[in-house]
């Protein structure tokens, strides 16, 4: 992983912004067998929603897409992991959504791959998700600029 801890803290301390600031949150939890526990440092408290998902995309067959409406949400901030599969995947869909994106580059992360023979080392991974990210899906900065 490319440097997980930081990635948590960093979503830590967005957290703790909106809750401070009373805006809603949302914690999306894949349902695999193994890691897919929320993070201690991200753990939901009284009231915030949480969405359970079974694919890369946090709105494929979730209630997500329902919930925001309802909430008359327009503007999403992203963090999480994996960067190359569950963010990336997520953030496209929101603009087929039609929501507008902030991608916080540090409070995300990913893991190294392996292509042709070859291993990508997760910094690389994640910088090309990013990259890509930016291009047209999502305002992709770091926490502090957020903050």
């Amino acid at each position: 992983m490319h440097n997980p801890r930081c990635a948590a803290r960093n979503a830590a301390r967005l957290l703790e912004k909106f809750r401070s600031e009373g805006k809603t949150v949302i914690h999306v939890q894949h349902n695999f067998k193994i890691l897919s526990g929320i993070h201690s440092l991200v753990k939901p408290i009284g009231g915030e929603k949480i969405i359970h998902k079974e694919y890369p995309s946090s709105f494929l067959e979730t209630e997500l897409q329902e919930y925001l409406q309802e909430q008359g949400i327009t503007d999403i901030v992203v963090t999480g992991m994996m960067s190359h599969m569950c963010v990336d995947t997520t953030v496209r869909a929101c603009q087929d959504y039609g929501y507008n994106v902030t991608l916080i580059d540090d409070a995300c992360t990913t893991m190294s791959l392996k292509h042709d023979g070859k291993k990508i080392d997760a910094e690389t991974v994640h910088a090309v998700y990013m990259a890509s990210l930016s291009d047209g899906f999502a305002n992709v900065i770091k926490t502090e600029k957020y903050l």
